[in-house]
C-alpha cells in the first residue's frame, strides 16, 4: 500500500508551479522530501548523528548530484557509472552549504549530511535553482536544531522585466543571472553575473528574489505543521565557564587592542597575538589547561574578535593602520613570462596573483557534460591556491570546492568582455602566489592584464575588490571595509566581492552573516565597492591601457575559413590524408567543425607562422576550385604524356587537366614536345565538359592566332557521316548491277 503523503504547492505566478512532498521515499532518514517543478524532480534527505563529534565547528556536508538516468543519458568514461562530482555540481554544494551553515548552533558538531540528487530532469527547469529549497524543507521535516526556513532562487532580469527562476533559454536573453539565499526576513546569499549592471538595479533584484523566497519559506513551514513538527533534538552543548571567560577578557582585551591599533602587518601581528595566548596560558597550572585549556583558547579568541572589531566601530582604524575605505598599495606587470601567450602579475598589499593566458582551437573547449546540461566553454579560467600561498605546509589534495567556487567567480566576472567574435579558445589560469585578503579578485585583476597583454581584445577590462562589514546592532554603529584582510573576513559581519568595468557590475559573491541587514546599508557597501573598484581599475589600465592589437610573435595566430559543406569531405581527405599531411607541411593545427544550421563548413587554422597559414588557405582554396567556362587561366605542364600534357592551374595548385595534343596548336603536331615541355607556364581557355569524351576541355590553341590561309577541317561528325555515304553509295554515280 502506498503510504500517507504530504504535499505543498509553490506557485511562481506565471503558470509555473513547484511542489514539495513527503512521505512516500526515504522514509528513514532524518527527513526527505521530494521537490518538482514540470518533469524535474530533486531527492532530498538530511542526516545528523545523535552524538557530537570530537571538533570544535560543525561536520556538515552538502552533496548534490546528477543522475545521468534523469536525462536518459549514459555516464561518459568506462565503468558507466557517475563517479567525482563535475565543477557544475560542486558550485551547487557550495551555494547551498554557504546559507545552511551559519544557521545551526555554534555549539552543534553532529556529523550532519545533506543529499540533493536529481532524479528527472526536464529541460526547462534548472535544478540547482531549487535545491536551497529542498535541502531547507527536508531539515524542517526533522529534529535538527536549526534557526529558520530558508530557501533559494535565481532571478533574471529580460527586457527590464524581473522573473523567478528563469529558463536557460530565457537566460541567454537576460542581463541578469543571480542566486539569492534568505529566509523570510533577512537576505544571507548573493552570487551570479550581470552584464554591467548598477548598483542599484543589482539591490532591485535581490529585492524582488526575496519576495519569492518569503513565499517558499512559508511553504515549508505550512508542510512541516502538516506532517507533523519533530521536538527539536537534545544535545550536549559545549562547555562553558562564565569565571574563565572575564579571567580571559581581562588578560587579552587591551593587549589584543594596542597590538591591532599599531598597524602591523600579518605575520608580525599574528606572532604578537600568539604571544599574548601564551602569556595567558602561563597564568594557568598544566593542571588547569588540561582540564580547561580549550576554553581559554575559545575564549581568547572571542576577546580578540571584540577588540578589532570596537577599534574599527570606535576609532575608523584597521589591524594593518589602514581607513575603512583605504585600498592597500598596488603594483601590477604583464609580460612576466617569455614563453606564454599571455601573463601579468597582480599584487595588492600581501596578496598576490599571476595569471596566464593560452589560447587555442575550437578542440580545446571546455566540454560540459552534466544530465541538466550539455555544451562547451571557449572562454575558461582556473584557480589554484597552493598552501605555500599562506605560509602554510599541507599536502595536496586535488581541486578543492573553494579552489572550483573561486574561479567560477572570476571566470563569470570576465567571460561578457570577451568578443563574440573572438575566434580562439581562451583558458587562463591564475596562481595565487600570496594571499591576505581576497586572491578571487586578484584573480580578476591578473586574468584581465593577461588577456590584453595576450592581444585578446576585451572589450573592456574589468577589476574587482572585496568588501567588508562590522556592525553593531545595540548602538547601530557599523562601518563597512574596502579590501579586507583574511582576518577581517573571519570576525566581519559581511563578506562580498564585487567585480564591475567603469560602466557597471559583471559579478558578485556575498556571504551575510547578520540578520535583518538594511537594503539602505547594502547600498551603501556597494557604493564604496564601486569607488575601491574603479581605483584598482586606474591601477591595471596604468599598466596595460588596452589590449595589444596583435597575439604574441611566437603565440599561434588564428584564421577562420568558411566553406561550403561539399567541400569538408575533401579538405578532410580519405582517413583524414589530405588534413593530416596538410598540417604537417605547413606546421599547422586545422580543425573542421560543420555549422548545424547552414551546413557550411567552419575551418579554423591555427599557426605560429603566417606563411603556414597562408598554405593552409591556398590549398583549401584550390580543393575549392572551380574553373568558369570561357575564362582564360594560367596553367604549368606538370606530364608529358603521348597524346597531351597534364597541366596545373597556377592558382590553384593540385588541380590538374588534360591538354589534349589536338589543341595544343592550330597546326598538327606529331610530338606534344614539339610545342610545350615540362614547367612551361601559358594560357589556356576553359570549355567546361567535352559532350563527346565527358572529360574537362581546355585549349592553348583557341588563345593564338589562326595561321594564314588555315582551312577549318570538318567536324569529326561530319566527315564521318560523309565516309558513311561514301560506303553505301551516297549521292555517288554507281553502275547498274549486273543480274
Amino acid at each position: 500500500m502506498i503510504p500517507k503523503t504530504f504535499k505543498e504547492v509553490i506557485d511562481l505566478g506565471d503558470g509555473r508551479e513547484i511542489s514539495i512532498e513527503t512521505g512516500k521515499l526515504a522514509k528513514q532518514a532524518h527527513g526527505s522530501v521530494v521537490v518538482q517543478s514540470g518533469k524535474c524532480m530533486l531527492l532530498c534527505t538530511v542526516v545528523s548523528n545523535y552524538k557530537q563529534s570530537d571538533v570544535d565547528f560543525l561536520p556538515l556536508t552538502v552533496d548534490y548530484r546528477e543522475k545521468f538516468a534523469a536525462a536518459g543519458r549514459y555516464p561518459g568514461g568506462f565503468f558507466k557509472r557517475e563517479a567525482r562530482p563535475s565543477d557544475g555540481e560542486v558550485l551547487t554544494m557550495r551555494l547551498v552549504d554557504r546559507v545552511l551553515r551559519p544557521l545551526f548552533p555554534k555549539d552543534y558538531h553532529a556529523e550532519t549530511q545533506v543529499m540533493i540528487q536529481l532524479m528527472s530532469h526536464d529541460d526547462e527547469v534548472m535544478p540547482d535553482a531549487m535545491a536551497g529549497l529542498a535541502a531547507s524543507a527536508a531539515i524542517q521535516l526533522s529534529d535538527f536544531p536549526f534557526e529558520c526556513a530558508i530557501s533559494e532562487a535565481r532571478v533574471g532580469r529580460i527586457n527590464g522585466e524581473f522573473i523567478i527562476n528563469p529558463t536557460r533559454e530565457q537566460l541567454k536573453e537576460s542581463d541578469i543571472d543571480m542566486m539569492i539565499g534568505a529566509s523570510a526576513d533577512s537576505v544571507m546569499m548573493v552570487e551570479g553575473e550581470m552584464k554591467e549592471i548598477s548598483e542599484e538595479e543589482m539591490t532591485e533584484a535581490i529585492k524582488f528574489a526575496h519576495e519569492a523566497i518569503k513565499v517558499q519559506c512559508a511553504a515549508q513551514i505550512k508542510l512541516a505543521e502538516a506532517f507533523g513538527k519533530k521536538e527539536v533534538r537534545e544535545y550536549e552543548p559545549e562547555r562553558e565557564d562564565e569565571d574563565l571567560a572575564k579571567k580571559v577578557y581581562d588578560l587579552t582585551y587591551d593587549k589584543v587592542y594596542a597590538i591591532a591599533k599599531a598597524g602591523s602587518a600579518k605575520h608580525e601581528r599574528s606572532a604578537a597575538f600568539d604571544a599574548i595566548k601564551e602569556e595567558i596560558k602561563e597564568t594557568f597550572s598544566e593542571e588547569e589547561l588540561e582540564d580547561f585549556g580549550d576554553l581559554v583558547s575559545k575564549y581568547f579568541y572571542k576577546a580578540e574578535k571584540e577588540a578589532i572589531r570596537n577599534l574599527t566601530l570606535e576609532e575608523g582604524l584597521r589591524l594593518d593602520g589602514r581607513k575603512t575605505d583605504e585600498i592597500r598599495p598596488i603594483w601590477c606587470e604583464i609580460d612576466y613570462l617569455p614563453s606564454v601567450h599571455g601573463s601579468s602579475i597582480f599584487t595588492r598589499g600581501e596578496t598576490q596573483a599571476l595569471a596566464t593566458v593560452t589560447l587555442g582551437t575550437s578542440r580545446e573547449a571546455n566540454q560540459i557534460d552534466m544530465p541538466s546540461y550539455e555544451g562547451e566553454e571557449t572562454f575558461y579560467l582556473h584557480y589554484n591556491f597552493p598552501p605555500f600561498s599562506t605560509g602554510e605546509a599541507r599536502p595536496i589534495r586535488g581541486t578543492s570546492r573553494r579552489e572550483v567556487g573561486h574561479g567560477n567567480l572570476a571566470q563569470r566576472a570576465l567571460k561578457g568582455m570577451i568578443p563574440e567574435d573572438c575566434p580562439y579558445t581562451v583558458r587562463v589560469v591564475s596562481e595565487v602566489l600570496e594571499s591576505n585578503g581576497s586572491s578571487s579578485m586578484a584573480t580578476v585583476c591578473s586574468g584581465t592584464m593577461a588577456l590584453m597583454d595576450a592581444g585578446v581584445q576585451l572589450k573592456k577590462p574589468v577589476s574587482g575588490i572585496a568588501m567588508g562589514l562590522i556592525s553593531d546592532a545595540d548602538s547601530g554603529k557599523y562601518a563597512v571595509l574596502s579590501d579586507i584582510l583574511g582576518d577581517e573576513d573571519h570576525l566581519g559581519d559581511m563578506d562580498f566581492k564585487v567585480t564591475g568595468t567603469a560602466d557597471g557590475i559583471t559579478a558578485c559573491q556575498m556571504d551575510i552573516k547578520v540578520k535583518g541587514l538594511s537594503y539602505e546599508i547594502l547600498v551603501k557597501a556597494l557604493m564604496q565597492a564601486k569607488d575601491g573598484r574603479l581605483h584598482i581599475l586606474e591601477k591595471l589600465t596604468d599598466t596595460i591601457a588596452a589590449p595589444n592589437a596583435d597575439v604574441k610573435s611566437y603565440a599561434p595566430k588564428i584564421v577562420t575559413k568558411i566553406i561550403p559543406g561539399e567541400y569538408i569531405g575533401a579538405v578532410i581527405g580519405s582517413g583524414g590524408k589530405v588534413i593530416q599531411e596538410l598540417q604537417k607541411e605547413t606546421n599547422t593545427t586545422i580543425v573542421i567543425n560543420e555549422d548545424p544550421d547552414t551546413e557550411e563548413g567552419i575551418v579554423e587554422i591555427l599557426g605560429t607562422g603566417q606563411e603556414g597559414i597562408d598554405a593552409v588557405i591556398a590549398k583549401i582554396d584550390a580543393l575549392m576550385f572551380k574553373p568558369e567556362v570561357g575564362s582564360v587561366y594560367e596553367v604549368k605542364v606538370i606530364k608529358m604524356l603521348d597524346f597531351g600534357a597534364v597541366v596545373e592551374y597556377v592558382e590553384a595548385p593540385g588541380n590538374e587537366v588534360l591538354l589534349h595534343v589536338s589543341e595544343l596548336a592550330w597546326e598538327r603536331t606529331e610530338n606534344v614536345s614539339d610545342v610545350v615541355n615540362m614547367g612551361d607556364v601559358f594560357d589556356v581557355k576553359y570549355f567546361g565538359l567535352d559532350p563527346r569524351t565527358r572529360k574537362e576541355k581546355v585549349s592553348r590553341k583557341a588563345l593564338l592566332p589562326k595561321p594564314e590561309g588555315y582551312v577549318e577541317r570538318p567536324p569529326r561528325n561530319d566527315r564521318g557521316n560523309r565516309r558513311n555515304n561514301d560506303r553505301r553509295g551516297g549521292n555517288r554515280d554507281r553502275k547498274p548491277r549486273r543480274d
